[in-house]
């Protein structure tokens, strides 16, 4: 069986290693990386390959920035001629950017089955691009992943269900396994930037709702700042939060009390979030792995599709995206330290049960 796999962007280089791990492991199992390019500098790329060994792709493109539709479609021809190149048994495809589209768009065209592994996540926000990406992944879909029995309702409600559905658990929790379980693959950022264990709180902001809108921007980094006076705020910045925050004043004049950084590999990034004691952010992915690392957090959103971490008191939505209801939940989440014991993402070993699907 062959594989093509399509990656683009930092979450993704993350997942991939579990299912790359889990094929190097398995016999008559071959696996063909394809890297769109989405997310192209070292710092957001090169470095998660050389942190989690990930194999070189075996296609490289540099299709990233744009608008949506440039950017996708572009992606779509190059995926195209690939898969025409490859004739691969599966296409497999991650999560909810724009790779993840134009790689279910390219293959479904093709006649090439589709897998969509983290299927069934909902915002039920469809101005979120990434909502969009993930509906139509899923229903373009052979065989679906779920994460969560939450994404298993959410694709029946759709429609989607019988035995193209499987519930496996989070790829996400079957990486992360490889420093909980492991505490010596812990780097030394934190000692390097003189923080203290669970004496600093770890922000990341990227998502387009935050960084293409001032206000919103604005609220959430006068919100760190004001956190910053507790404790330290280390705030890996991303390049498109970077571009917005050097043409505004204020956004720039509560960026300079934060402890703002290059963005960092996985296992620098897993290092800063074991030792924190809050974590606030945008991100999805992130979301879940300060859950596993124990760390209460704070999703600056309007919705979240992790519901699960809410739902058990690790993850807090503020009431709106103002400094002062950021600045609310963070003070709540601080005062919890955590939530209720759970394990709603199964059991470290999704990629192998992808795998098992695939193959039958």
């Amino acid at each position: 069986m062959k594989i093509l796999t399509v990656i683009g962007a930092r979450p993704q280089f993350i997942k991939a290693i579990a299912l790359s791990h889990a094929v190097a492991r398995a016999n008559g199992v071959q696996e063909v990386l394809l890297h769109t390019g989405q997310h192209y500098d070292d710092n957001m790329s090169a470095v998660f390959f050389r942190d989690l060994r990930l194999a070189e792709p075996k296609y490289r493109f540099d299709l990233g920035g744009g608008r949506h539709g440039d950017m996708t479609g572009r992606q779509l021809i190059a995926i195209e001629e690939a898969l025409i190149a490859e004739k691969p048994d599966v296409c497999l495809v991650y999560g909810d950017t724009n790779s993840t589209l134009a790689g279910s768009l390219a293959a479904a065209k093709l006649h090439v089955p589709v897998a969509h592994v983290e299927a069934g996540l909902r915002s039920f926000n469809r101005r979120m691009p990434e909502e969009i990406n993930r509906v139509v992944s899923d229903h373009l879909a052979t065989w679906l992943f779920a994460p969560t029995e939450t994404a298993v309702h959410n694709l029946a409600s759709e429609g989607i269900g019988g035995d193209k559905v499987h519930m496996v658990g989070d790829v996400m929790y079957d990486v992360s396994r490889l420093i909980i379980d492991n505490p010596g693959r812990r780097t030394d950022i934190a000692k390097g930037l003189g923080l203290s264990d669970k004496g600093y709180a770890v922000a990341t902001i990227h998502r387009q709702e935050n960084t293409d809108d001032p206000d919103r921007l604005l609220a959430i980094l006068e919100a760190l700042a004001e956190l910053s006076a507790q404790m330290n705020v280390v705030l890996p910045l991303h390049p498109r939060t970077r571009k917005t925050i050097a043409g505004d004043s204020e956004a720039g004049k509560a960026l300079e009390r934060l402890m703002t950084i290059d963005p960092v590999g996985f296992f620098d990034m897993a290092t800063l979030l074991a030792g924190a004691k809050l974590a606030v952010t945008d991100s999805g992915g992130l979301q879940k792995e300060a859950f596993f690392h124990g760390v209460p957090c704070v999703t600056v959103r309007d919705e979240t599709e992790w519901v699960e971490l809410v739902e058990h008191g690790w993850n807090r939505l503020p009431a709106s995206i103002t400094s002062g209801a950021i600045s609310e939940a963070i003070d709540a989440a601080l005062a919890s330290g955590g939530g209720k014991q759970a394990m709603p993402y199964g059991d470290g070993h999704a990629a192998e049960a992808i795998l098992k699907v695939l193959s039958a």
